[in-house]
């Protein structure tokens, strides 16, 4: 996906050597941009977080040179993820504290929404409680304030309620809050279309989690089996290897000699671990 993305960017900015108006230019620009930023989302969802950084700065400047709001807003809201996989928490706030000044933020509370729920997971993740629930808040009102039958670029078509209760449930689990993660991630579930299976996998992931912090290790076990059975054989990206991966962690630093752990480790280990 990254190598095609990228071939995509390249034909773009190829037809700027033909004659074109400046209107067209621009929208070649933008076009040059999505792309780039298409091969970062690969890398950021294959756990190949090195060539990243590389690929957004790129697709920044593109996305400058197009004067396109939408296409920053993008870029922003990915340097905000790739910032928190790579524990980089202060800059992952002030990417997405960047989106929020984005003019297509200022403009439209679907895109102010998940700006500032970003915001609210690197603050979680800075152990910033009160700044974190309050973004949650924003998010949580902007989204309301939206309307959700307007169509949306493709990029951030996957946002919606469903997405915000699951980014709650990560904020609530990285705040020390099981509990409240769990109902998140079952509202979660509930919300989500039946299509969108990578994203139930890795909902389900966050619930096994969850139950997991709260001590439920064989409910925990049995939830993150549910996320093989959706995958259904399917490859698993590798942001939801590392996650079954830090469940993984989390079982044997929770019931070390548990049979239930020893389990779970045996049966799943070649499936969750093998890219």
């Amino acid at each position: 996906m990254e190598r095609a993305a990228l071939a995509g960017a390249a034909e773009a900015l190829n037809l700027q050597k033909k004659s074109a108006t400046q209107r067209v230019r621009q929208k070649l620009f933008a076009l040059a941009s999505d792309f780039t930023a298409a091969a970062t989302w690969s890398l950021i969802d294959a756990g190949q977080l090195d060539g990243a950084g590389k690929h957004l700065d790129r697709a920044l400047t593109l996305a400058g040179m197009a004067q396109d709001a939408e296409m920053t807003m993008q870029v922003w809201n990915l340097r905000a993820m790739l910032a928190r996989q790579q524990g980089e928490y202060a800059e992952a706030v002030a990417a997405a504290q960047a989106a929020q000044m984005t003019t297509v933020a200022r403009r439209s509370p679907f895109h102010a929404s998940l700006a500032h729920a970003r915001t609210a997971v690197g603050h979680a993740h800075q152990g910033d409680r009160q700044a974190a629930l309050r973004s949650l808040g924003r998010a949580e009102d902007a989204l309301g304030k939206a309307d959700m039958a307007t169509p949306r670029p493709t990029w951030i078509a996957f946002y919606g309620p469903a997405e915000l209760h699951s980014l709650t449930a990560t904020i609530r689990d990285v705040l020390g809050e099981p509990a409240e993660a769990e109902a998140a991630s079952y509202r979660a579930l509930a919300a989500l279309p039946k299509t969108l299976r990578r994203n139930r996998a890795w909902i389900t992931a966050r619930l096994a989690l969850s139950q997991l912090h709260q001590g439920d290790v064989e409910e925990a076990c049995t939830t993150s089996g549910d996320v093989f059975t959706i995958m259904n054989g399917g490859p698993l990206p590798g942001r939801m290897r590392r996650l079954l991966g830090d469940f993984q962690r989390d079982l044997i630093t929770t019931a070390p000699s548990s049979r239930i752990a020893q389990e779970w480790a045996d049966r799943y280990r070649t499936e969750w671990s093998t890219p």
